[in-house]
């Protein structure tokens, strides 16, 4: 080390010891701090405290500091007395986004409590897709009276929004968006986008170049015309593939455009293709988490916003679902009366055939996960289905030989018969092979047939690897242990 950098450790180790921290906590801190999001349960319970005891000068001075996602989860939180009262006393303190991150079970229950005016106020405030998101989860008769007190211009972009398919591109979109035509400059374009300013939408990061037929010619990320000379033609600059999104696709498939080709945003067109509306990126998330969090509900027969929904709505939903459960259990345990002089000479069999069932059932969870999430995810397609279902069933087959010898020793030493062991083995091979092909196998099958896979495929799963469970040990012992 020369003497220049000798001095300057000594230097540098010197500030440390005269700040008497070390720069590592500091970081530590800083990422512990950064790390504390959402509102905490003491903020809620003073909140709420200071509602009780009537300060309402207390609760607004709270509830103005929060930010829109905090003051969401606290409308959340809380119970729906309180929940109530926030809105008829504080509702005014409200900024309109917070509505647009409310649960719809939620947010319905708190608009229709409200005059159409005052609905009206707050949709006019948003961005027409989150104004288009609120308004059709209301009742049709208070949909109508809430348009009626809309600005024309609103008014006009709601109703054509109404026209299109539930969950398509068309309800997702946006109106508000940045259209420049094919033959400006680059200067002339940064002019617009300067005078314009009060016009533009709020974020935005692509600009969309179109022809005077109002046709999409292309797309350019805003860093592009920054980064140009004033001169350069408007149209030279897209980019070489264009990502045109018809207003009747479906949101799940405009979000898998998305994801595969990492967009940011992409136009929206019409039936004549003429451009009508962006979709954002922020839209796209929403969508992935919602189609998400649908999928795994599903797979357990839960209804979406189940957390905040009334108690006899809920208890309805699941009961269908678990109705359903009982009748493939009846079908179970139809199949285990036909051996029942056979559980009846060996009640080492009612011990154990619990174990073959559950082990398939597990197994075929697993396979149908992995299908379904592949099906959602568009990874799984006809030009490899076979060989996905042909991979889950050996893994079922090696899982099954495995299991087959632990529980087959695991009988055998229990029971003290060697047999017995031989047939649990047999029938966990048996089971396991099955579950492997039937995980897989269902989703794609209902997904071929146009039925959600998310939905029905947990049922027919249990129901075939408890019959075929059940069918294999008990059949198998009544064949060589009887």
């Amino acid at each position: 080390m020369t003497d220049e950098q000798q001095k300057a450790s000594n230097n540098q180790n010197s500030l440390h010891d005269d700040m008497g921290t070390d720069p590592t906590d500091t970081i530590e801190e800083t990422f512990e701090e950064a790390a504390i999001t959402g509102i905490s349960d003491d903020a809620i319970g003073e909140i709420t405290d200071a509602i009780h005891d009537d300060k309402t000068e207390t609760v607004t001075e709270l509830i103005t500091d929060l930010s829109v996602q905090d003051t969401a989860e606290l409308i959340h939180k809380v119970n729906e007395d309180d929940r109530k009262s926030l809105f008829e006393n504080y509702g005014d303190e409200f900024d309109p986004q917070i509505f647009s991150y409310l649960d719809s079970n939620v947010r319905k229950s708190a608009l229709e409590e409200m005059p159409a005016e005052r609905v009206a106020a707050i949709i006019s405030d948003l961005d027409s897709d989150d104004a288009l998101d609120i308004l059709e989860d209301l009742e049709d008769d208070f949909q109508q009276e809430i348009i009626k007190k809309l600005s024309a211009k609103i008014r006009i972009a709601i109703e054509e929004g109404l026209t299109f398919p539930e969950e398509s591109a068309g309800r997702l979109m946006q109106r508000e968006y940045v259209a420049i035509p094919q033959f400006w400059t680059v200067g002339k374009t940064i002019d617009y986008l300067r005078a314009a300013s009060d016009e533009l939408p709020d974020e935005f990061s692509d600009l969309i170049v179109i022809n005077p037929f109002y046709h999409v010619e292309g797309e350019i990320p805003l860093n592009r015309v920054l980064r140009s000379k004033r001169t350069e033609k408007i149209e030279n600059l897209a980019l070489d593939n264009l990502h045109v999104i018809p207003a009747e696709m479906d949101q799940e498939e405009a979000a898998h455009i998305f994801r595969r080709e990492g967009l940011m945003s992409a136009p929206v067109v019409d039936n004549d293709n003429r451009l009508i509306g962006v979709i954002t990126i922020d839209d796209i998330i929403d969508v992935i988490d919602e189609e998400a969090q649908e999928d795994i509900l599903k797979l357990a027969g839960v209804g979406e916003g189940d957390l905040y929904r009334a108690v006899l709505s809920t208890t309805g939903s699941r009961f269908r679902w678990l109705f359903i459960n009982l009748i493939t259990a009846i079908m179970a345990s139809i199949v285990i009366s036909f051996f029942d002089a056979t559980i009846q000479q060996i009640v080492a069999l009612a011990v154990l055939m619990p174990i073959v069932a559950s082990m398939g059932g597990n197994a075929g969870t697993q396979a149908l996960t992995v299908a379904v999430r592949a099906l959602a995810t568009k990874e799984l397609s006809s030009a490899n289905t076979m060989r996905v279902i042909w991979k889950e069933t050996i893994v079922g087959t090696l899982n099954g030989i495995g299991f087959a010898v632990i529980i087959g020793v695991i009988a055998a030493l229990w029971f003290a018969d060697n047999t017995l062991g031989i047939v649990i083995g047999a029938a966990m091979v048996i089971n396991l092979i099955v579950a492997g092909l039937c995980g897989a196998g269902i989703p794609v099958f209902l997904n071929k047939i146009g039925s959600d896979p998310a939905l029905s495929s947990t049922v027919l799963l249990t129901t075939v690897t408890d019959i075929v469970g059940f069918f294999g040990f008990l059949g198998l012992a009544s064949l060589f242990l009887i």
